[in-house]
């Protein structure tokens, strides 16, 4: 037996080892697990928690599933994808290119479905009669610019998509500290908003459409702005109409992203949110479905008389 022969079986020894390694641990992550049954944790964008929870509610209610569901910053969430820490999130944006290219070096495809369209949104103490505001007095607050009537805007997280989002539009890479206000959660804004006048609340618009029992006496103490945009010269507020018209001009895709690998739950739910109920979930809170769901209409030939 030659020397390069014996390279030759050991090397094809361990592509065999690999390959069973890799077999193996896709089996046990699906053991058990279909696109409809089993167990599966999701990472959500925190400033999207209330229409994520509605969706998982009426999956859990229809299949033999059970999604955990964790709220984080869009920063942590995108690291804990990129760290394998967990394979499925939903996201107010795609995955850029060099997140792609990440997940590439690592064979792994990610499968990402856009879903439904949310609107960055404007909240103010309600006893302030000012129900408006100009996109532009916000972006120069951040820049530091005077002339601006803006006392403050009060984030959920530094790291979230909403900071995110206000940081790309001004231009800057990430927010200043004087005047800006952090917070962890979006229930801690809108509390925080509706008992100081002058600070301006920067949130999901599915806080306020659908707010919880308990967060309803606080959303009654506030008021969602209209914004006018950098080249608009009317103000609109954050509708499913004004987003569907494209008139909004804080409007964001939501998008979930699953990196299983393998067609598990995620690849369920995912195609449940896209699909007919999980649009419908979607047009009911407020949000715009990424696809409008279609109406039944029942067409009689005649009218039944009454017995009465």
């Amino acid at each position: 037996m030659t020397k390069s022969f014996r390279y030759f079986k050991l090397a094809l020894l361990l592509f065999a080892i690999v390959f069973v390694a890799t077999r193996c641990r896709h089996e046990n992550k699906s053991e058990g697990e279909t696109i409809l049954k089993g167990t599966v944790t999701v990472i959500s964008d925190a400033t999207l928690t209330p229409i994520v929870e509605d969706q998982i509610a009426v999956f859990e209610n229809e299949y033999d599933a059970h999604i955990k569901l964790i709220s984080k910053s869009e920063a942590e969430a995108i690291n804990m994808l990129i760290n394998d820490s967990l394979q499925i999130a939903i996201l107010s944006r795609d995955l850029t290119k060099d997140e792609q290219r990440l997940f590439k070096g690592k064979k792994i495809m990610p499968r990402v479905t856009k879903f439904a369209t949310d609107g960055i949104t404007f909240i103010r103490y309600k006893n302030n009669s000012d129900t408006i505001i100009d996109l532009k007095n916000v972006l120069d607050f951040v820049k530091g610019l005077n002339g601006t009537n803006i006392k403050g805007l009060v984030f959920d997280n530094l790291n979230s998509s909403t900071a995110r989002y206000i940081a790309e539009l001004s231009g800057i890479k990430q927010l200043p500290e004087k005047g800006i206000y952090s917070f962890t959660t979006n229930e801690d804004v809108i509390k925080y908003v509706s008992e100081n006048v002058g600070m301006i609340g920067v949130i999901g618009l599915n806080w306020v459409t659908q707010p919880s029992a308990q967060m309803q006496p606080f959303i009654d103490n506030i008021s969602v702005l209209s914004v006018k945009g950098m080249t608009d010269s009317i103000y609109y507020s954050p509708t499913q109409n004004n987003l569907a018209e494209g008139k909004y001009p804080l409007a964001r895709d939501l998008f979930i992203v699953n990196c299983q690998g393998y067609s598990g739950l995620g690849m369920g739910f995912a195609s449940f949110i896209a699909g007919e109920k999980g649009q419908r979930i979607i047009l009911k809170s407020g949000l715009l479905p990424q696809r409008i769901p279609s109406r039944k209409i029942l067409l009689r030939n005649q009218i039944e008389k009454s017995n009465k």
